[in-house]
């Protein structure tokens, strides 16, 4: 019986110190999410302050938008191609739902970037916004904020369909559209001529720690708990099996007094 008991404590044992590593694991994962996000801010407070300059100034001839471009400023100018706008649905800003309208810039190069133009709210329970500000004819300069190609995979909505999508992916909507696309998009801050007032504005970027030093402070508690479960609970059965101990000793003495 006391053997069975030992290996069920050992087993007991081991499962909790993987959990307790499990914990640590999971915490110096925040952290180091923690740091890639500092990491982030800090990129993105430097594009921020950055002053404006062409869109292939930025860029280079690889046309990427990557993880050091984002919020930064450009410029460009080219013109409207409003036969291949994209109608953005389920989208979100400051926690209310609507629409956003994608429209491509040709260059005179003959690229194309795409340009979301602003959000237009929801109106009651409409499935597609009843007006579509048109683009303004000519050439249009652009001053906007570079953001990376969304990415949520293969079944999220990249690809345009119908004339929506559900997320602003360049080489998908270049397969779809057959325009040579920036690996990217431009939101508006200002545009001319003027952009139409019916669109909101964009909120910029959330610059913060986020959550991950705490919840590596909760992991590594749990760490703690499970650790310290163990040792109060080991001590707790040595004292049991001390006691056990002491009562067959006072029994065995007992039988051994009678006896005499």
């Amino acid at each position: 019986m006391g053997r069975i008991l030992n290996v069920r404590w050992i087993t007991a044992a081991l499962a909790i110190l993987v959990l307790a590593a499990v914990c640590i694991a999971l915490g110096r994962w925040q952290l180091h999410r923690l740091d890639e996000r500092k990491a982030r801010n800090t990129v993105t407070r430097t594009n921020l302050a950055a002053a404006p300059a062409p869109l292939d100034q930025i860029l280079g001839p690889r046309g990427v938008v990557g993880d050091q471009h984002a919020w930064r400023t450009a410029t460009v100018t080219g013109k409207y191609d409003a036969s291949k706008q994209i109608v953005l649905k389920y989208r979100n800003v400051n926690d209310k739902p609507g629409f956003e309208i994608v429209t491509p810039l040709v260059l005179p190069n003959g690229k194309a970037v795409l340009v979301d133009r602003g959000f237009l709210a929801r109106q009651s329970s409409e499935l597609m916004p009843q007006h579509v500000p048109s683009v303004p004819g000519g050439e249009v300069t652009v001053t906007g904020r570079l953001q990376r190609s969304e990415r949520g995979g293969h079944t999220s909505g990249g690809t345009p369909e119908d004339g929506t999508a559900r997320l602003i992916n360049g080489p998908d909507y270049a397969k779809v559209l057959g325009l040579n696309l920036y690996d990217g998009y431009l939101t508006i801050d200002k545009q001319e001529p003027a952009n139409d007032a019916a669109f909101g504005a964009f909120p910029g970027p959330e610059i913060d720690d986020g959550p991950h030093f705490f919840y590596a402070l909760q992991w590594f508690f749990f760490a703690l708990l499970a650790v310290g479960g163990l040792v109060y609970f080991t001590r707790q059965g040595g004292r049991d099996d001390k006691s056990e101990d002491d009562e067959v000793v006072e029994r065995s003495e007992a039988r051994a007094g009678a006896a005499d």
